[in-house]
């Protein structure tokens, strides 16, 4: 009897071990076909990846949004990132030149090099405004390709949108058309988000900003940027340089833009001697939002201007 037992729950054990080694088999070929796993320098990229994507990616946001993406360091965390990644999504025209080839090259990650097709370059899939780092003596990066500060464009996010949904698609066709979908809707609603704004704000408005990380806004805002808080790209406002601006733009209203990271000195500055508002704020969305934390960030751009 006793033996009969015994065997009965070896039995029982081979066959629920069994099954289970079944469903395993059964299971990880299609979740290894659904799983793309995204890797994207910026919070605005992953914004993308995110909404594109829905549950059939994993997405990791490597520069924190509250510091400038031109000066990071190519941590140990971002290779091994990038080491496991199907996809690397860059913003290109040189914003990340200083850290991401090391990151690449240390992550020995053929998938994700220069070329090939999880290597994804959004400044290839637009228009470039022109660098003003191109003109002139600076200090810092030189953008020949344009400026890559196009994140603050939600016009160039959408085309960039349905770009990304393309590629995403090559890499797992059997959600290609799923990806198309929700790529047109948030191309939908960033462009009709940004529309809505245009027509809140004032027409005319004169803009001073720190860098020309928010020259963009003059692609869907009625602004126009009338001046810079660093004298060059890359130098940090100085006495005289603030003094000029105070000179040209004596006698006239606008607004004072800068990020959130840097520097408040200067536009405090033109806001005692000119009257100027000034509002630092975010560049990018949060780490790990999807569409609605870029919208949001849109209506606080358009808010810091003056209102119809």
């Amino acid at each position: 009897m006793s033996d009969r037992k015994t065997r009965t729950r070896m039995t029982r054990t081979l066959a629920t071990l069994a099954s289970v080694v079944l469903l395993t088999l059964l299971l990880l070929p299609s979740q290894a076909a659904a799983g793309l796993n995204i890797v994207a320098t910026t919070s605005t990229l992953g914004v993308l990846a995110r909404e594109i994507g829905g549950d059939e990616t994993e997405v990791r946001v490597l520069a924190p949004p509250d510091r400038d993406a031109h000066y990071l360091d190519a941590r140990p965390s971002f290779m091994a990132a990038l080491r496991r990644a199907d996809m690397l999504l860059e913003i290109g025209a040189g914003l990340e030149e200083g850290w991401l080839p090391a990151a690449q090259s240390g992550a020995r990650n053929r998938a994700i090099n220069s070329g090939q097709p999880g290597h994804f370059r959004a400044a290839d899939m637009i228009e470039l405004r022109r660098s003003i780092t191109v003109d002139g003596p600076n200090m810092g990066h030189v953008h020949e390709e344009g400026n890559p500060h196009f994140n603050a464009d939600p016009l160039r996010m959408a085309e960039i949108a349905l770009a990304l949904a393309e590629r995403m698609g090559e890499l797992r066709p059997e959600h290609a058309a799923m990806f198309t979908q929700r790529a047109e809707r948030a191309a939908e609603r960033l462009r009709e988000q940004a529309k809505a704004l245009a027509e809140q704000v004032e027409p005319g408005q004169r803009i001073v900003v720190y860098h020309e990380d928010l020259d963009y806004l003059e692609e869907w805002l009625p602004v126009e940027i009338v001046g810079y808080l660093e004298p060059a790209p890359g130098i940090p406002p100085t006495a005289r340089h603030l003094r000029s601006l105070v000179s040209d733009l004596e006698g006239t209203e606008g607004t004072v833009l800068y990020a959130a990271f840097q520097p408040a000195r200067g536009a405090e500055f033109l806001e005692r001697h000119l009257g100027w508002p000034t509002h630092a704020v975010a560049l990018e969305p949060p780490a790990d939002t999807a569409l609605d934390g870029y919208l949001e960030l849109m209506t606080t751009w358009a808010e810091t201007l003056p209102q119809r």
